[in-house]
């Protein structure tokens, strides 16, 4: 057993040696060949806009190859570089892919019109919208990381029984290589009470804990909050930004596993890779590659207070249809484990078991090692693609121990046979790791950080949460990029070896996305729950949430591009042009 684990522990080694290396050599590869145009920074798009299904679709279509869809947000040039290689490769007759060019090539207009040029300067209002949600019934799920969660992948909001409603607002502004992103908007949310004195003894047993903090205030929240707010500078193939930010590490769109929009974003530093990089020599059969690290820091902690979090991920595509992840993510510090240089090393370069106090300065923190892949299929290129997201704790991939790891596969079907304006998609997800004795005590907990993979109450990463299993499946009918409908439907349960009584949730919704005018679109949802917890309600419960919003995009601009070398350079196929061919 000695040699065994002496042998696990070299291994482990060597793939975060690979790994930095690989970022080193990255690093090298873009100092050797500098850009051949001025750097330009640029904003990151948020996570919920409408411009990530229609480039997924595209990219599904074939029309697109040098997107990473493990590693969001892009920023506003990778899209405009995207939106111009799909227009090289546009195929006759596909009305419904055109459909979705044009108003992609709209959006990114300016980001086309100085792709190559010189620094720009300009100040954008993006939009201004507002959302009224109510949710009548029941009372709904909000505690994901022991039970589920009615609303999810929403940024943290809070919600309750009643209505609910947020307005806000979006602007950026840039210069050269500088750049400011900010959002902000009011959120309103009726009383949420909190857990019983029961389940709130139960819930602390299970966590091994003091005391069950009440995770969501029972008063009404009326507060306004930032989301993504950051400012940022280019420089090379890199763009290095701090502020409050939001980062999407997974192929699909149930919940990335390692971090999702499902939180309110942290504030972190963060050093992003925009521009993929392709290594000399022999390393060039790696294909493109992204890089990405953060630091940042966690609130809403009490089992220590205040940790903080640093994450490191490297992206290859070794061909077109092959898009490969790797990721390691690690809550570490906090109160009562000191803030030094020492522990902080220590946590970047540790890959063995931590065998000691947890207050020493061995102390690596919470590890996570996380592994995703996309590959669309060989003779069905532009029908189907598989994906799959997974991690695991403490060791750095989840190779080395898959049966100690959570795994969420997925397969896009960006079109149906003689139904090319619809596509399905079908994911699944689990947590509940049968192997380990303590289900719920290994997948997002740790003994040391016993708050978990939280911000604010709410889960990071996937809203399943702990010892979970859920499948999730959507279909979308596409009229173009801005005009589509979609039904969902997701099933999950909770082990009852975890929770007492263990329990579960269905959920059933449709959603319409509207472009009324040129620069208004309307968002309808409506969604009916079914869940039980015997722990939560002794009889099963059901809600109906529904919501509807508006979004104005004035796009307000001052400034200007000081030369626009590629304004009129992307030969836009026209709809009708293609009727006719």
């Amino acid at each position: 057993m000695y040699h065994l684990r002496k042998l696990v522990q070299r291994a482990r080694r060597g793939v975060a040696c690979a790994l930095l290396a690989l970022a080193a050599c990255t690093t090298v590869s873009v100092a050797a060949f500098p850009q051949s145009q001025p750097t330009i920074g640029s904003t990151f798009v948020p996570l919920d806009s409408w411009v990530y299904p229609a480039l997924d679709r595209l990219r599904a279509l074939g029309y697109t190859h040098t997107q990473f869809m493990g590693l969001r947000p892009w920023t506003r040039l990778m899209c405009a570089r995207l939106v111009h290689e799909a227009a090289q490769s546009l195929r006759p007759g596909d009305l419904n892919a055109t459909k979705m060019y044009n108003q992609l090539a709209d959006e990114f207009q300016p980001e086309l019109g100085y792709l190559g040029g010189d620094p720009s300067q300009t100040v954008t209002i993006d939009s201004v919208y507002g959302r009224v949600m109510g949710i009548g019934g029941d009372e709904p799920l909000r505690d994901s990381w022991h039970f589920g969660q009615t609303i999810a992948n929403d940024f943290g909001r809070p919600f309750g029984q009643g209505v609910n409603a947020v307005v806000g607002m979006s602007a950026r502004a840039q210069r050269g290589r500088f750049f400011i992103a900010f959002r902000g908007e009011y959120q309103h949310a009726p009383a949420l009470p909190g857990f019983d004195s029961n389940v709130q003894s139960v819930i602390a047993k299970i966590d091994q804990t003091s005391s069950a903090p009440l995770l969501f205030p029972q008063d009404q929240r009326d507060r306004f909050n930032l989301l993504d707010t950051y400012a940022g500078v280019a420089f090379g193939a890199f763009e290095l930004t701090f502020g409050k930010q939001s980062l999407w590490y997974g192929p699909g769109t149930s919940g990335a596993l390692l971090f999702s929009n499902n939180i309110d974003p942290p504030y972190m530093l963060r050093l992003d890779q925009v521009n993929p990089v392709r290594l000399p020599s022999f390393l060039k059969y790696l294909g493109n590659i992204r890089t990405e690290f953060f630091f940042g820091k966690l609130s809403g902690h009490s089992f220590p207070a205040r940790p903080f979090m640093h994450g490191e991920k490297v992206t290859l595509k070794p061909t077109d249809n092959l898009e490969v992840g790797f990721t390691r993510m690690t809550v570490f510090l906090g109160e009562g484990n000191g803030f030094t240089l020492g522990r902080i090393i220590h946590s970047y370069f540790s890959v063995g078991d931590n065998l000691g106090s947890n207050r020493s300065n061995s102390d690596p923190g919470d590890r996570k090692g996380g592994l995703d892949a996309s590959y669309r299929v060989p003779g069905l290129r532009d029908w189907v693609t598989i994906y799959t997201d997974s991690f695991t704790d403490d060791d750095p991939l989840p190779l080395s121990a898959p049966h100690r790891a959570a795994w969420n596969p997925g397969i896009y079907m960006p079109k149906l046979p003689g139904l090319p304006s619809l596509d399905l998609r079908v994911e699944g997800v689990t947590t509940d790791i049968h192997s380990e004795a303590t289900v719920g005590h290994f997948v997002y907990y740790n003994g040391i950080y016993k708050d978990g993979y939280t911000q604010n109450g709410f889960i990071i990463g996937n809203t399943i949460g702990r010892g979970g299993r859920a499948i999730q499946a959507t279909s979308t009918y596409w009229f173009n990029a801005r005009n589509d409908i979609q039904v969902g439907f997701k099933t999950g349960t909770v082990d009852y070896r975890y929770i007492p009584g263990g329990g579960g949730q269905k959920d059933y919704n449709v959603r319409a996305d509207w472009l009324v005018k040129k620069n208004i679109a309307l968002s309808g949802f409506v969604q009916y729950e079914h869940w039980s917890f015997p722990l939560l309600a002794a009889t099963p419960q059901n809600n109906v949430a529904a919501w509807l919003s508006i979004t104005i995009d004035p796009k307000l601009e001052w400034g200007h591009a000081r030369t626009a070398l590629h304004r009129d350079s992307t030969s836009r196929p026209s709809t009708q042009d293609l009727k006719q061919e």
